[in-house]
């Protein structure tokens, strides 16, 4: 865990370092070597969230200058969701990395909340219906997005502004190379105070992707990974395993005929999950 973060703040404050506090070092403590840090530099903050238009200028700009250095979705090191280590191995495409991000989501909510068979089956469904339908047009028909650094975890709790300067800062960040719309799925819940206020104002200073029409929709389905992993934290609450059935229900009824269905409405060529990703190099 120290180690991701440590390497998740590093690669934040490489391109921003006026977003970030500094990273220091990490390491293990001396008498107790299962013990470990993470020091960085310290910043004073204020109780209130950053100002809307300055933070979501700057994390548009953290997003447009950091392209994957391999062209590939994932991250370096691996890196975790609350104590869930979260999918980072190199992948050529954003619809297959998310689809094993969302995958281990799954499993890792089940093993934590119990065996449900409409769960099982409002997953399979997501899995093999919502999310080609939603994330292959944006590789296919001549749209394309490249891997962008993200935070990761970009709620409330993980950002302030600076007293003296009032400068947005981040901090406790789980970093992926990812579509970078993704880092806006934390925004959605109405439980957290950063909403959709930050999301309007983030698309000001970074375009949503096309099919921009999509744009919602995908971020539900990004907020679905949010919220799975919300409910694997808290075992015998199933409170966001609710919340997280409801989304799953209205995408899968929404997105009932797939990524072929919507393919072939708009008349463009159906392309196989298989065709669109990349040859290895």
């Amino acid at each position: 865990m120290v180690w991701g973060e440590y390497e998740s703040m590093s690669a934040l404050h490489s391109i921003s370092p006026e977003l970030t506090p500094a990273p220091i070092t990490r390491g293990t403590f001396a008498q107790a070597e299962n013990v470990y840090f993470f020091l960085c530099a310290f910043v004073d903050m204020t109780d209130d969230l950053p100002d809307v238009d300055t933070s979501m200028k700057m994390l548009a700009e953290l997003h447009s200058q950091s392209s994957a250095p391999n062209g590939k979705y994932g991250f370096h090191v691996p890196t975790l969701q609350g104590t869930f280590p979260q999918f980072t191995e190199w992948t050529e495409s954003w619809e297959d990395f998310f689809t094993k991000s969302l995958s281990m989501v799954f499993d890792n909510e089940e093993r934590s909340q119990g065996s449900d068979e409409e769960v099982q089956h409002l997953c399979r469904e997501t899995l093999s219906k919502v999310v080609p339908r939603l994330l292959r047009p944006l590789e296919t028909g001549g749209r394309h997005i490249e891997p962008r650094l993200i935070h990761g975890d970009l709620w409330d709790g993980n950002t302030s502004a600076e007293v003296a300067t009032n400068t947005p800062v981040i901090y406790d960040a789980t970093c992926i190379y990812a579509h970078n719309e993704m880092e806006l799925a934390p925004m959605r819940p109405v439980r957290h105070r950063m909403g959709r206020q930050y999301v309007k104002a983030y698309f000001k200073y970074f375009p949503i992707s096309p099919p921009e029409e999509d744009q919602d929709d995908r971020n539900a389905l990004y907020c679905l990974r949010f919220d799975m992993v919300s409910s694997s934290l808290y075992p015998g609450n199933l409170r966001y395993r609710k919340i997280c059935m409801e989304v799953m229900k209205n995408l899968t009824e929404k997105f009932a005929g797939g990524y072929e269905a919507w393919a072939k409405a708009r008349g463009e060529e159906i392309i196989s999950k298989r065709s669109f990703m990349r040859p290895p190099e």
